[in-house]
C-alpha cells in the first residue's frame, strides 16, 4: 500500500496531488483550450497503455471535434458565413430587394392616381347641366379663330329657401333674368373679357322658339337682357351674335345660390374694394380696402348698382374683377391639390352651372384658366364700347369700335380697342 502522497507514481505529472512549497498562494492558472492529441501507441503513455487524454493547448478545439463552432458557423446556414456578407451564397435569401419594392410601390401609386383621375372626371362630367341647345340658334355668323364663351349671371332664385332669399337680398320675383353678361375670348394672344351692359340698346331679331320650334318675328330695339326674359339662353345667344357678328361657341350660366356656394366652398375671395359701398337693395356694406368676401358678401358686391356713380358700367367692372379673382382662387395649388377643398368647390360649381350641350370639362377648365389669366395681367378686361344713350334711355354701342373689336377677336389678334 501507499503510505502517502510521496508514494504516488511520478508518471502522473509533476504537480498532480502536490501543493506549493511557497507560503504565498499560487497565482491563478490559465485554462488552456483542449486539443485532441494523437492516440498513444500500445503500452505507452499514462496509466499503462490507456490512450492519451486531450491536452490543453493554444489554438482552440480541433475542427474535427467541435463540428464547426469555432469558425463562426450559424445554425441554418450550412458552410458558415455572416449575414449580409456579399460572399455568402445564402445572403440573397435574406437581404430585401429594394429595387423591386420601389418598382411595385411606384406602380401601385400610379394605378391609384389614374383610377382617381378617371373616376373624378366621370363624376364631374355627370354633374354638368347641359340644358342649352345652341343648334336651335338660326342664321349664325361664321366661326372665327379662338373660342368665345358667353358667361351669364342670372337672378334665378331656384333652390333658395325663404330665409336664404332674405339673407342674400334676392327678393322673391318669379322666373329669372340676366343680371350680368360677358363674352370671354380665348386664343393665342391672351384672353379678353368683355362685359355687355344689360341696358345695352340692341335689336332682337327673328328667332326660333326654344320650345315651340317656330320662327318668331323680330322685336326691334330693346334692352339686351330682355332677350333672355323672352325666350331664355338661345334667344340671348341669337341676339348677341346678330348685334356683334361674333360666333358664340359655348354658353355658361350661374344663378344666385350657385354663385354664393362656390365662393363659400373655396373659402372666400380676397378683393380690394375700390370705395366705401353701402347699398340696401343688394345688401352691400363695405369699407374701402382689401378684405375677404364670403358667399353672401360676394353676391352683394357683384349686384351693387345704385351705390356706384357709373351705375351699370361700374358694376360690370366690379363683376369682371371679382370673377377673375374667383377663378384665380379656384386655380391655386391650395385648392387644386387639396381634395378636401377641391371636391366641395367642384361639386358646388358644377351643380350650379347651366351649359350648352357641347361643353366639355376641358372647355370649362379652359374658361377658368382664361379668367385667371385676365386677373394675372396676361389678358384684358373691358366694357363694350359705348357712345352714349339711345332715345329710350338705353346705352348705345359705339358701332365703329365694336366692329373693329369683333374683327380682332375673329382673327384672334391682339385687342387694341378700349371700352368704357
Amino acid at each position: 500500500m501507499n503510505d502517502g502522497p510521496e508514494a504516488w507514481d511520478d508518471n502522473r505529472g509533476g504537480r498532480y496531488g502536490r501543493g506549493s512549497a511557497s507560503a504565498q498562494p499560487e497565482s491563478a492558472r490559465v485554462m488552456r483550450q483542449v486539443r485532441r492529441g494523437p492516440a498513444a501507441p500500445p503500452g505507452q503513455g499514462g496509466y499503462g497503455g490507456v490512450p492519451r487524454q486531450p491536452s490543453y493547448a493554444d489554438g482552440g478545439y480541433d475542427a474535427g471535434y467541435d463540428g464547426g463552432y469555432s469558425n463562426g458557423q450559424v445554425y441554418g446556414r450550412p458552410g458558415g458565413g455572416i449575414p449580409g456578407d456579399p460572399d455568402d451564397r445564402y445572403a440573397g435569401r435574406y437581404a430585401p430587394d429594394w429595387r423591386r419594392r420601389f418598382k411595385w410601390t411606384a406602380l401601385t401609386l400610379v394605378t391609384v392616381l389614374i383610377v382617381t383621375l378617371v373616376g373624378t372626371y366621370f363624376w364631374a362630367d355627370s354633374k354638368l347641366n347641359r340644358d342649352v341647345d345652341l343648334s336651335t340658334v338660326i342664321d349664325r355668323p361664321e366661326k372665327g379663330e379662338g373660342t368665345n364663351y358667353l358667361i351669364v349671371g342670372s337672378d334665378s332664385r331656384e333652390g333658395l329657401s325663404g330665409d336664404q332669399k332674405k339673407k342674400l337680398h334676392t327678393g322673391s320675383a318669379e322666373g329669372k333674368r340676366t343680371d350680368s353678361m360677358m363674352i370671354l375670348h380665348t386664343g393665342d394672344n391672351g384672353p379678353t373679357l368683355i362685359s355687355l351692359p344689360r341696358d345695352s340698346n340692341v335689336t332682337i331679331p327673328k328667332f326660333q322658339g326654344s320650345e315651340s320650334g317656330k320662327i318668331r318675328a323680330a322685336m326691334g330695339a330693346n334692352k339686351l337682357n330682355a332677350a333672355y326674359s323672352i325666350d331664355g339662353p338661345t334667344l340671348l345667344v341669337r341676339t348677341v351674335e346678330f348685334n356683334t357678328g361674333l360666333h358664340i361657341d359655348h354658353y355658361v350660366e350661374i344663378g344666385f345660390a350657385g354663385f354664393a356656394n362656390i365662393v363659400d366652398a373655396v373659402g372666400g375671395v380676397e378683393m380690394d374694394i375700390p370705395q366705401d359701398i353701402k347699398d340696401t337693395k343688394s345688401g352691400a356694406d363695405f369699407k374701402k380696402g382689401k378684405q375677404t368676401l364670403n358667399g353672401e358678401e360676394a353676391l352683394a358686391f357683384v349686384r351693387t348698382r345704385y351705390a356706384l356713380a357709373g351705375s351699370d358700367l361700374d358694376r360690370t367692372k366690379n363683376q369682371q374683377k371679382f370673377l377673375s379673382a374667383l377663378a384665380n382662387q379656384v386655380a391655386t395649388p391650395s385648392t387644386v391639390l387639396n381634395p378636401f377643398k377641391l371636391y366641395p368647390t367642384m361639386g358646388a360649381g358644377l351643380d350650379s352651372l347651366i351649359v350648352d350641350k357641347d361643353m366639355s370639362l376641358f372647355d370649362l377648365a379652359d374658361m377658368f384658366w382664361a379668367m385667371k389669366g385676365v386677373s394675372g395681367g396676361e389678358g384684358k378686361s373691358m366694357n363694350m364700347p359705348i357712345s352714349g344713350s339711345a332715345g329710350n334711355g338705353n346705352l348705345q354701342w359705339d358701332m365703329p369700335k365694336v366692329k373693329q373689336l369683333v374683327n380682332e377677336l375673329k382673327n384672334d389678334e391682339k385687342v387694341t380697342v378700349s371700352g368704357n
